[in-house]
Parts: structure tokens; C-alpha cells; sequence
């Protein structure tokens, strides 16, 4: 989330998404309105996510890691090998899985979701003191809007630089709601505590020791990132979010309480809808885990849809190596006979540059690292 603006970015009229469902309900203006090729049904925006697949839905279940028992909370050596064994299947199979049991108080969870929809439930004239400034990606608005002519997402966005100290903006940290700032910070440490001990079980699966990639990333880039997706009348014509994998290592995703089923990943060429597990987190691997990995462990296209009555939020933390740091390949992860090097080394800022100054589409942000024969 390098704050780096670009200069004479001409993103023309950006309507605000809530503002738009209070003055006119049924009105989706047409730079909302996704090609033919892009729209999702409405079997698949408002429908349970059971009605999402056509065939043998099981399959189609995000897999459920319980945290506790990669933290051996029950010195159960068993369950964790179990654990770890599930972990690994979740990283290669899925690159998406839902933890529960992830030790983050309760209370702070609802905390940081209370203060979330406070802030977006405030008048747009107080919301629009924390812009977000075309060509970044931190403060209020819409995030990887790049010219005049490009669709735009159903969302409002609030996100903010949490660590090192060097990337935030203080200007950007709203004085109200009274409690936002403090509970982001707690809620963004436990996050933080979270990210690192499952880089340590992910390490284990691959066979490597496991500190190796804490170890590696040195003082971790974190931001968060609060989406606000509005009811729609034509939830069929829009996206909430642009399909796209993530520049991270690991995101963590936190979807509000009693909001519609919105994130859906791309498993097997088809869109399925991830149902929130009560009190679960999800994460999902980022483009930087599947260099490091060569490719074993892939991050995962996904988006968000939108839903004709009810609205969503959602709370996001995405964690990421040092801006310092040289990415490519472990040894490890590399045969030259079967698995071939397939990404590039390269400065880890540079790809969040890169990242940060590209608009949302698919996993096309990660050829900036593929060796191309």
C-alpha cells in the first residue's frame, strides 16, 4: 500500500454509491454497468451459496482451519499434524480457507465492525475530509480507478496505512466515530499476530523451518481496508469489486454480521459464493506467497457481488513482506527438471508500486513477476 500518487490521472465523475441508493433507489448509472461478459447472474448475486454451483456443492466448500489446533492450545500432537495436513490441502486446492477459533477477543471483532459502519454511516461531507486521492490507495472513496471511461465498482472504500509507521497518513485517521482510531490499532495488532503465526504453519507445510518467512519479511507491511457495498437495484448489471487476486502475502477478511453473501472465488472456471462461517475469519494466499512458493501455493482470483435489499460490509487486512525486501523463489521451491524457477526476483515495493498503481483485472498484476520464455 505504498502511498505513491500519480500525477494528471483524469478518473471523471465518481458517483458515491450510498449517496446514489438515497437519492435514487432504482438508478445505476451506466459506468456501473458491467459488460455482458462480466455481470454476474442473479442465481449467483442473491442466492445461497449451495444455489451457486451447479453440480456436487460439497466440493465446492471453502475448506475451515481451526487455529487453535495449529497453536497445539490442546498439546494434542495428532490434531495438529491434522491440522497442518488440512492446512496444506486448504493453501494448494483452494488458496482460500476460513479460520475459526483464531484466539482475536470477540469484542474486539464487533468493535472494529461497530466503528467500520459508523464511519461509513456518516454524512459524506465528513467522510469526504479524508479523500482518497486518484492514483493511492489510502483514505475514502473508490481504490484502482485510473481514467475517465472505466467501470466502477459498487463500493465505498475507507483504507488507511497501519504499519511500519512510515506509511501512514495521520490526516486520513478520522476523529470520529471517537473510538475508530483505537480500535483499529488494536484490532490491526491481533491481525497482525494472526498473519505471522500462520506464515509459521504455512512455512511447516511446505517442508520449510518455520519462522523462514517472518524471518524474511522484516518489519511486514500492513494496511486495512473497509468496504461498503450498498443495495443495488440491478444487482446483475454491477460488480461490488473487480475480479483480482491480491498483492500480499496473506489477506485476512472479516465479513460483517448479518451482511448478504458478497465474496465470491473463481474454483474451476466457476464463481463460488464463500459463506461466512459465524465468528470466522478468511484468508487467502497474495500474489507474494505464490512467487515465494513457485507456484505451489497460488493467490486466487475473487470479487464481490452485490445484493438487491440487503447491504455488506466487509474489513480487510492485507499483510505483506518489507518494502525492502527481494522477492522470488525459495531454493526450496525450485527443481529444474520439474519445477522450473517461474517468477523473477524483484524489489518487493516495486511490485507494490506496480500493484497499486494498476486497475483491478484478474491476476494481471502478477505477469510483473513471470519470467517469460
Amino acid at each position: 500500500m505504498s502511498p505513491v500518487p500519480i500525477s494528471q490521472i483524469n478518473t471523471g465523475h465518481i458517483d458515491d454509491v450510498q449517496e446514489l441508493r438515497k437519492a435514487k433507489p432504482t438508478l445505476v448509472p451506466e459506468r456501473f454497468v458491467r459488460d455482458a461478459t462480466e455481470r454476474p447472474t442473479l442465481q449467483l448475486a442473491n442466492r445461497s451459496p449451495i444455489a451457486c454451483v451447479a453440480h456436487d456443492h460439497d466440493s465446492y466448500e471453502v475448506p475451515i482451519i481451526d487455529f487453535s489446533k495449529l497453536m497445539k492450545v490442546d498439546k494434542d500432537e495428532g490434531l495438529w499434524r491434522a491440522e497442518i495436513s488440512k492446512l496444506k490441502r486448504a493453501c494448494q486446492d483452494w488458496g482460500f480457507f476460513q479460520v475459526v477459533n483464531h484466539g482475536i477477543d470477540l469484542s474486539l471483532v464487533e468493535g472494529i465492525e461497530e466503528v467500520a459502519k459508523e464511519f461509513f454511516m456518516l454524512p459524506l461531507e465528513e467522510k469526504q475530509r479524508y479523500p482518497m486521492v486518484a492514483g493511492t490507495v489510502q483514505g475514502y472513496g473508490q481504490a484502482f480507478v485510473f481514467s475517465e471511461d472505466q467501470k466502477l465498482d459498487w463500493c465505498n472504500m475507507f483504507a488507511l496505512g497501519v504499519e511500519p509507521q512510515f506509511i501512514r497518513n495521520p490526516k486520513l485517521w478520522p476523529k470520529n466515530p471517537p473510538k475508530f482510531s483505537g480500535t483499529v490499532e488494536d484490532y490491526s495488532r491481533e491481525v497482525r499476530k494472526l498473519c505471522q503465526n500462520l506464515l509459521n504453519s504455512i512455512a511447516i507445510t511446505l517442508g520449510l523451518k518455520e519462522g523462514t518467512f517472518n524471518e524474511m519479511f522484516g518489519v511486514g507491511v500492513q494496511a486495512i481496508r473497509m468496504n461498503y457495498y450498498p443495495p443495488c437495484s440491478r444487482p446483475d448489471l454491477v460488480l461490488g469489486l473487480s475480479p483480482h487476486s491480491d498483492g500480499s502475502a496473506l489477506t485476512v477478511l472479516q465479513q460483517g454480521k448479518g451482511s448478504s453473501v458478497g465474496l465470491q472465488i473463481l474454483k474451476d472456471t466457476k464463481w463460488v459464493s464463500v459463506q461466512p462461517v459465524p465468528n470466522a475469519l478468511v484468508i487467502n494466499i497474495g500474489d507474494t506467497l505464490e512467487v515465494l512458493t513457485n507456484g505451489k501455493y497460488k493467490s486466487v482470483e475473487h470479487r464481490a457481488v452485490t445484493h438487491k435489499e440487503k447491504d455488506r460490509l466487509s474489513i480487510v487486512t492485507f499483510y505483506a513482506p518489507s518494502y525492502e525486501v527481494e522477492i522470488g523463489p525459495l531454493p526450496e521451491m525450485v527443481d529444474e527438471i520439474n519445477h522450473p524457477c517461474t517468477y523473477r526476483r524483484y524489489n518487493h515495493g516495486e511490485y507494490s508500486k506496480h500493484y497499486v498503481t494498476s486497475k483491478l483485472q484478474g491476476k494481471k498484476t502478477l505477469d510483473f513477476a513471470k519470467i517469460i520464455n
